[in-house]
């Protein structure tokens, strides 16, 4: 599989452009906005975008789904339905942060534990892992090792747990016991920022090591 970051929005938001090798076919995680250049990318890159897969419903990571959406012509897959109210917010979450007019997209199919995601000959699990939100999902892709995060984990950080709904020590479970065992080896893509591994994090990041310190602070 290959796998290309696109920065969008003024958040800097990681969407990620996916492409099965032997086929082509791909699915667009997270777009948060610039739909125009997520498109030029896929024509440069020569995917054939089949699906739209969300990890949650936040104005930087959802912003761009429904009109991506409609004009390919594909079906939106995630997250899970607790993050739902948070997809109804958009067009006023965007509002607030200056995104412009956004709708509320239409999800074709919410996302459990344990449900696969395919394109072309790609297999996506699924992971549950909230507290950043109520319905944030991971997508791991078990033969090339990697993970799409969200905003569940970042390189020496986590997702922040003071929005709505959020919890801090659901997050850090979601970590501990659906992200870390998974291996050292596995590569992970945030929201934001650089690309890291479950190992270094393992060994390194502070709200790992010592949660207790930053109860409240985030």
């Amino acid at each position: 599989m290959d796998v290309h970051i696109i920065p969008v929005t003024p958040f800097q938001q990681n969407c990620t452009l996916l492409r099965c090798q032997s086929t082509g076919k791909g699915a667009v995680c997270d777009p948060g906005g610039e739909v125009d250049r997520i498109l030029a990318e896929a024509e440069v890159r020569e995917v054939e975008i089949e699906k739209i897969i969300l990890t949650h419903g936040h104005v930087d990571h959802a912003s761009g789904t429904a009109e991506l959406a409609r004009r390919l012509q594909v079906p939106v897959e995630g997250p899970h339905r607790e993050d739902k109210f948070w997809l109804d917010l958009l067009p006023r979450q965007a509002a607030e942060y200056g995104f412009g007019e956004v709708e509320v997209p239409q999800v074709d199919r919410w996302l459990v534990g344990g449900d696969r995601v395919h394109f072309g000959d790609v297999e996506l699990e699924v992971l549950f892992c909230p507290g950043h939100t109520p319905g944030h999902v991971v997508f791991f892709e078990r033969e090339g090792r990697l993970a799409l995060v969200g905003d569940v984990l970042f390189q020496g950080s986590i997702g922040r747990t003071d929005f709505p709904r959020g919890d801090f020590d659901t997050l850090i479970r979601s970590i501990r016991e659906e992200l870390l065992p998974l291996g050292d080896d596995v590569t992970f893509v945030s929201g934001h920022g650089p690309t890291s591994t479950l190992g270094h994090e393992r060994r390194t990041n502070p709200f790992l090591l010592d949660p207790e310190r930053f109860r409240g602070m985030l």
